[in-house]
């Protein structure tokens, strides 16, 4: 095996250790590929010399499918030769862990992992290396948030390390597309190396501004290496259709006419679920991969689209970075990201190793709406850092848990803030306690508001990019400070590829079927926290049903219409949702209906409460009231800040006996309908089943 002693000899009482000779680069290549006539790309070998035969530090900006990894199997395999320690490769997902491992085997490479779906072997893999039988070891850069795993594992790791890669290396920018603060920490490691100890940094996604910031990072001594973005074998369209049912009906469409397998993106895990459900029953071979999905699923679907089992998968950014199958022949966009440079990257999967792939942007009504929000949660704002920073100054330490009752922000936003806070000194933890550190820490207004307006720079560039009459491949490699040229094979320089027009009949379909999909309203099972006036155990609310999700074509878009604009809901959701309940069909059957009241004037949701109870043939009863002027709802962010306001917010009176059906216009956290029905049954209802015209959470 490569770097392990080959023999031993005694010369006058000297022991002398002969290692393996040095291997031939281009020999190397030639394994690794499986092609006898393989050659290196420009560049390739350079950044393999920059790292081995100086120890040096490098960035390799290349676009996807260069090779990049090639760089550094190679350079591992020589290094090794040489005696040296493992390569530690920091890599951001499971998807190209697991490419990265089954490649590494062609160099006679033993390679692992540790992350966390593989937290029992972490043991055995650490005692490897101690044996040096390890060569290369793949960690995500969510170990190096592990305390334990810092203060235990890296140093000793570090000391002995052959070469470090930083795979994927715009995550280390704030400018980045995908920023990901646990590769802030990689600064930190990198100054912490022995000098002699070769980085080498790989993307294939960063513009000037993200090459300046990680040079920056990881010191003025690192050799850039960048090669042209141009991908010739991919056809570029961009496609104008607001209607999410008519993207849908164009999907299955066009699908099964295109070559080869693909990949659909959404934005959503919500919208990847259900595109996948449509093309399903559409006769297409789909399935949906995100950030929900078990792992033993996304093996077995990345298993299936490499083999060609798969048609398509539908599927978030989970399955963008490192994903390594270079016979996909088309990706197309569902929605459009924020950023060209984040568009790119994921249409990049496309057309790797295939003379012609097709990459499909569908230019959404929602894609803005939904750009808006991961730019404006992806800094916590001064007011939140401050408390939590006051509230953990006052205590001897807090969980997660109870930390969510005095900061009124989201579960998975507190724990980003604290990374980021924990990144920076200014707050640390034991166990799962957190604690506020002795250092003095600022708010970052400057950096929050350059990033900020850098984000929506990217935003608008992706305006341009839909509306752009000239060459699409060309605009993408402006925004990456690429040296552009026309392609003259995208739908711009030569026409359409695809047919954008869609078969009528097909979106009337793809319309009914978002209309009829059931969406289930679960109830809540467990209390966020201490509170008298609630308790779930003893008295739980039913399952419940609602008519769509909020905004989606059909009654989605009347839901919204009723709710900001006419203050009216039609009399059309009432004829569905008498039909929905009717199919749904509860046992034991409500014999009354209530409604959660507004806050505003006019109370749009008791006054189509009380035509749904008619439709039903049932009483409709005042008994949910207003107790209180609290916030609105929807500003709350955690499930204990959402539980405390509606009982603060409500009480009930006048309880009939018997199953009640609980109507509210809109469910999100699904605090509301829990509460209220909690409420009623200690006030002596019967089956409490929640209602909801629209559906507006979890995805």
């Amino acid at each position: 095996m490569p770097g392990r002693p080959l023999a031993f000899a005694s010369r006058a009482g000297v022991t002398v250790i002969l290692m393996n000779p040095q291997p031939d680069p281009a020999a190397l290549l030639r394994d690794l590929t499986a092609n006898p006539a393989a050659t290196f790309h420009a560049g390739q070998l350079e950044a393999i010399d920059a790292v081995t035969a100086h120890g040096g530090r490098a960035l390799v900006v290349q676009r996807t499918g260069w090779g990049k990894s090639a760089v550094y199997f190679i350079a591992t395999r020589i290094l090794r030769s040489r005696g040296t320690g493992p390569t530690v490769i920091v890599s951001p997902l499971l998807a190209l862990m697991r490419n990265q491992i089954e490649a590494a085997s062609r160099l006679d490479l033993t390679a692992e992992t540790v992350n966390s779906s593989n937290r029992d072997d972490w043991v055995d893999v650490f005692e490897a290396i101690d044996r040096n039988e390890i060569d290369l070891l793949l960690i995500s850069p969510e170990r190096l948030n592990n305390p334990k795993f810092r203060t235990d594992i890296l140093p000793d790791l570090l000391n002995r390390l052959g070469l470090l890669v930083i795979d994927e290396a715009h995550c280390i920018s704030d400018w980045g597309h995908d920023f990901r603060p646990d590769y802030r920490r990689l600064q930190r490691i990198v100054e912490a190396l022995p000098t002699a100890t070769p980085v080498l940094a790989t993307t294939a996604t960063a513009n000037n501004r993200v090459v300046a910031d990680i040079e920056e990072q990881l010191g003025s001594n690192l050799v850039v290496i960048r090669g042209t973005l141009d991908r010739p074998s991919l056809r570029l369209q961009v496609i104008d259709m607001p209607d999410k049912a008519e993207r849908m009906a164009w999907l299955a469409q066009t699908i099964p006419v295109l070559p080869g397998a693909g990949i659909v993106y959404t934005l959503t895990i919500t919208d990847a679920k259900r595109v996948a459900r449509f093309l399903k029953r559409s006769g297409i071979d789909a399935e949906a991969y995100t950030g929900q999905s078990e792992t033993e699923d996304r093996l077995d679907i990345e298993q299936r689209l490499s083999s060609n089992e798969l048609k398509v998968v539908v599927a978030t950014s989970a399955l963008a970075m490192g994903y390594d199958n270079p016979h996909i022949q088309f990706v197309i966009h569902f929605q459009v990201p924020g950023s060209p440079i984040a568009y790119y990257q994921q249409v990049g999967r496309a057309g790797r190793a295939v003379d012609e792939a097709y990459g499909v942007a569908l230019s959404g009504a929602e894609d803005v709406r939904i750009q808006d929000y991961f730019i404006e949660t992806a800094f916590p704002s001064e007011e939140v850092t401050a408390t939590i920073l006051e509230v953990l100054g006052s205590a001897d330490g807090l969980t997660r848990g109870v930390l969510a009752q005095h900061v009124n922000m989201q579960p998975t936003r507190i724990d980003a803030t604290l990374k980021l806070l924990e990144i920076e000194d200014a707050v640390h933890r034991d166990g799962s306690r957190w604690f506020r550190s002795a250092t003095h820490w600022e708010y970052p207004h400057e950096r929050v508001t350059t990033v900020n307006a850098h984000r929506r720079h990217e935003q608008q560039a992706m305006a341009r990019y839909v509306a752009t009459d000239t060459c699409l491949m060309e605009f993408l490699r402006t925004e990456l400070d690429d040296d552009p040229e026309a392609c003259g094979r995208c739908a711009n320089c030569v026409g359409n590829p695809l047919d954008p027009v869609v078969d009528s009949a097909l979106t009337a379909a793809a319309r009914n079927f978002i209309r009829m999909q059931p969406i289930v309203i679960e109830p809540r099972k467990q209390a966020p926290g201490s509170f008298p006036r609630l308790n779930l155990k003893a008295h739980r609310i039913e399952e419940g049903h609602a008519l769509s999700r909020y905004g989606d074509p059909g009654w989605g878009e009347l839901v919204r219409t009723g709710k900001h604009h006419t203050g009216r809901f039609d009399d059309e959701l009432v004829s569905a949702s008498v039909d929905l309940i009717r199919k749904w069909s509860p046992s034991p059957s409500p014999q009354w209906v209530t409604a959660v009241p507004c806050r505003t004037d006019g109370e749009p949701v008791v006054e189509f409460a009380r035509r749904l109870a008619d439709g039903l043939g049932l009483d409709f009863v005042p008994a949910v009231v207003r107790a209180g002027d609290t916030r609105p709802q929807a500003e709350m962010q955690n499930s204990y800040q959402q539980a405390r306001n509606v009982l603060d917010g409500f009480r009930v009176e006048r309880v009939m006996a018997g199953p009640v059906l609980l109507v509210d216009d809109i469910v999100d956290s699904r605090w509301t309908l829990t509460v209220i029905g909690n409420l009623l049954l200690q006030e002596g209802a019967g089956a409490v089943y929640p209602f909801a015209l629209a559906d507006a959470g979890r995805g």
